[in-house]
């Protein structure tokens, strides 16, 4: 796939950015929407089990991706909101169905500087969800790119949207990019645990569900994160058919930067090189068709005492969940003569 040249701005100095950045409120809308979407956007939803690193692994993509020259939007769509944190050094970015919500009781319109921030070429937003036992999840996705429409989506110049998702959720709205043809293609993040490549196999399985309904939508790879040499993710990778875009080591200076909301994707840095290949990588590759493992063989990827292979199902009786001898009583069916 040929990388679309960007018209953004040359970004700041390529150099390592301070821990806590500042963002800038005010965008300009003419900014954002100067000439109608062109086909080189590569709209691109990344999915992984909640806790796997999609959010480090986006934050340091979209800014080596910035580095490089491209112009990119990094949209969080998980209802915890924390996709933008460790771009912004912590801060929290203000979601658009909380703003909306705002702007409809006090009578005025969402703008793009209300919800759209940048920061050293790298624009960001949250679309945020409902509260605690207060709604569903996946409808505040559909309603937030809802609102995304109204401000102009679809004529936004980008070279690269990056969509963080949920994984391990399987409600209608997290699906929405796969299901509506909303992306190019998918992304997985994973690590050599089962929980995390049961999450990525279920990805690819929504993927292919869809596709044989007549979507277009493919897996673009798998990013292995917290990459401890095991080998279970790369076996799987090449289970379901689907390239590794990068290993991420599990490394303790990863986690303290990560932990402290330090970018480490910056191209003068020890791991430049690192998110400057994996740029390359989610740039150019393709759209793949996985075929997706059954459970026994996911559980195959694994030594056998690792999974508890050898446990056998035995089946419960009435006497076990009664706790003592069960009575047979006569059913209240009514069983009809046949004609």
């Amino acid at each position: 796939m040929t990388t679309p040249q960007s018209t953004a701005a040359t970004p700041t100095a390529q150099r390592q950015p301070p821990a806590t950045a500042k963002t800038e409120v005010v965008i300009d809308a003419s900014a954002l929407a100067t000439s109608p979407a062109a086909a080189k956007t590569q709209i691109i939803a990344i999915y992984g089990k909640g806790g796997i690193g999609k959010s480090f692994t986006l934050a340091n993509l979209s800014y080596m991706m910035a580095q490089q020259g491209k112009k990119v939007l990094l949209i969080g769509c998980d209802p915890k909101s924390d996709t933008t944190s460790l771009l912004f050094g912590g801060k929290a970015c203000p979601a658009i169905i909380e703003t909306s919500s705002k702007k409809k009781l006090a009578g005025e319109p969402v703008q793009i500087g209300d919800v759209c921030f940048k920061r050293d070429g790298v624009y960001a937003m949250e679309l945020g969800g409902p509260e605690v036992g207060r709604g569903c999840g996946g409808r505040g996705i559909i309603h937030g790119f809802e609102t995304l429409e109204k401000l102009g989506f679809h004529d936004w110049d980008f070279d690269y949207v990056l969509l963080d998702f949920l994984g391990d959720v399987v409600c209608g709205g997290f699906g929405l990019p796969i299901a509506r043809d909303m992306c190019q293609k998918v992304i997985v993040v994973a690590s050599n645990d089962l929980q995390s490549l049961y999450v990525a196999n279920n990805v690819c399985s929504a993927v292919e569900y869809f596709r044989r309904l007549g979507g277009n939508v493919g897996v673009a790879g798998m990013v292995t994160n917290k990459d401890d040499g095991t080998g279970e993710a790369q076996a799987f990778c090449k289970a379901v058919g689907i390239p590794e875009l990068a290993s991420i080591p599990a490394n303790d200076d990863i986690r303290r930067k990560s932990a402290n909301y330090d970018i480490i994707g910056y191209p003068e840095g020890e791991w430049g090189p690192l998110f400057a290949e994996l740029a390359r990588n989610v740039a150019e590759a393709p759209p793949h068709h996985p075929t997706p493992l059954t459970q026994d063989g996911l559980l195959d990827l694994f030594a056998g005492d690792a999974v508890g292979r050898d446990v056998v199902l035995e089946p419960a009786t009435l006497m076990d969940m009664c706790g003592k001898t069960a009575e047979v009583r006569p059913s209240l069916e009514v069983i009809y003569d046949s004609v």
